[in-house]
């Protein structure tokens, strides 16, 4: 098991030659001394420099080095208009100015209404209440305690467990960790918050025999998994449904025709709370404001952060139904769960301008006009031996690596411990390509290129990857 981003991960060597001395004299190498960073082998820069990143523009970064790489994973799949736009940080200077800061707690302040007035705007159906949090992890914290204290205020105080999906990674706080169904994730937190329960995720590749063969007919199979779990838990118990539009750990697993319908069905049914989270696939990823759109589905709560901002302030949003808040309106009744820096002023302004900069460049239509020469151009890949499938959505897509491609016989865990990590992870960083090499599942490379990206963007992704996959090959 890999960590979840390898291609900053400290077991390879991607980062050669003298340390470049920084601003104010530090070096980049001095960084493992006390920085802690985060889901990285800290062992691995015992005896080599950290990997330091100091700019960007448009699609591309540049290191301490001075060398240029194409961010092709917008950042961790954020940074959606691209890096070094001037009337983002010009809007977050204006906001810092006028007031810096101010929490939301019995309090307001303009951008927090104007932001939510906005997101209830553009959010599906009912889903009119907006509750500020400073990332992802705590917006999918948000959506549980609010479904847990939603059934205790209606009268079913036994509705509290949840079903999420194997693989999927929902965040790193003990209730977002139990939700997350990546287990060496969380072995080493255990006891986690009890109640979270897994169905099988919507990876066609790896579909059963006996449904591998449709995909509407695995989409079907796939989610009466969860009626199956919902009945076995018993129903009484049962207080949400948390699920990706594409499921991100395990490499873009896009979901099969008629999916969402069974599982709103199902939801409705056994008066289950489906949230949608979409901390990746919101605000522009898969070409919709909101990733329910893109398959027309109806969520009970949608949990949002990352590309809100597009990464230039840290922001959230548990974005809920009027009928789910309905309870907490009345009476002496509070929902007991804030944050500090949830609803921050300034990552409010920023969130604002950035929504101001998706109207006016039209980004969603870019990726809507461009999702299919995306998708094509990545295809390519597949005259590959070590390719074994391309898969996902609008501007975010996963490269299964495989070592026999008829059989579909992955790599073993030593096998992807030397190839994936081994190399390719380094091997992608030293072609000048930023993205994502992971094992959480099968072995798999990630794409998110920002929703500015065209054409020429998609030709050199495809170029890098397929140098690197191709030498990759020679060692299996």
């Amino acid at each position: 098991m890999t960590s979840p981003n390898p291609t900053l991960d400290g077991v390879t060597d991607h980062y050669r030659g003298e340390e470049p001395v920084l601003e104010g004299g530090s070096r980049p190498g001095s960084a493992a001394d006390h920085l802690w960073m985060h889901f990285t082998r800290m062992s691995g820069y015992a005896d080599k420099p950290v990997p330091t990143i100091e700019r960007g523009e448009g699609a591309y970064i540049w290191d301490t080095h001075g060398k240029k790489y194409l961010d092709a994973l917008s950042g961790l799949f954020v940074v959606q208009a691209g890096h070094g736009r001037e009337e983002l940080a010009e809007a977050m200077a204006v906001q810092a100015r006028k007031l810096a800061f101010f929490p939301i707690w019995s309090y307001a302040h303009p951008t927090a209404v104007e932001l939510a007035d906005r997101l209830a705007a553009e959010a599906p159906g009912d889903l009119n209440k907006v509750f500020f949090s400073s990332g992802g992890g705590e917006s999918v914290e948000t959506a549980w305690k609010v479904a847990k204290q939603y059934f205790k205020l209606t009268g079913r105080p036994g509705k509290y467990k949840v079903i999420s999906r194997a693989i999927a990674y929902h965040g790193t706080t003990q209730g977002a960790l139990s939700i997350t169904g990546v287990p060496p994730f969380k072995a080493p937190f255990e006891p986690l918050v009890p109640g979270s329960h897994r169905v099988p995720n919507t990876n066609f590749y790896r579909a059963p025999e006996l449904v591998g063969h449709d995909e509407k007919e695995f989409g079907r199979w796939a989610a009466d998994r969860i009626e199956e779990a919902i009945l076995a838990e018993g129903p009484d118990t049962v207080a949400a449904v948390f699920v990706e539009p594409v499921q991100n750990a395990g490499g873009c697993f896009p979901p099969p025709p008629g999916y969402f319908e069974r599982v709103r069905e199902i939801c409705d049914t056994y008066d289950v709370l489906l949230v949608s989270d979409e901390v990746i696939c919101a605000y522009g990823r898969l070409g919709t404001m909101f990733g329910a759109q893109k398959y027309g589905y109806q969520p009970d709560i949608i949990t949002s952060a990352k590309g809100l901002t597009s990464g230039y302030s840290p922001l959230g949003a548990a974005i809920i139904s009027d009928r789910i808040f309905e309870p907490f309106g009345k009476g002496d009744t509070v929902f007991p769960h804030g944050y500090t820096f949830g609803g921050h002023p300034v990552s409010c302004a920023v969130a604002l301008a950035n929504l101001d900069l998706f109207e006016r460049e039209d980004l969603l239509g870019n990726v809507q006009r461009n999702e299919n020469a995306f998708r094509s151009t990545l295809e390519k890949l597949l005259d590959l031996p070590i390719v074994g499938d391309v898969r996902g959505d609008g501007y975010f897509y996963g490269i299964e690596l495989v070592k026999d491609k008829t059989t579909k016989e992955t790599f073993d865990a030593a096998e992807s411990e030397r190839i994936l990590r081994g190399y390719v992870s380094g091997a992608l960083y030293e072609t000048g390509l930023y993205c994502r090499a992971d094992d959480r599942g099968d072995p798999v490379v990630q794409v998110a290129p920002m929703l500015t990206s065209g054409q020429e963007v998609f030709d050199e992704i495809e170029q890098k990857l397929r140098h690197v996959l191709s030498e990759a090959w020679k060692l299996v």
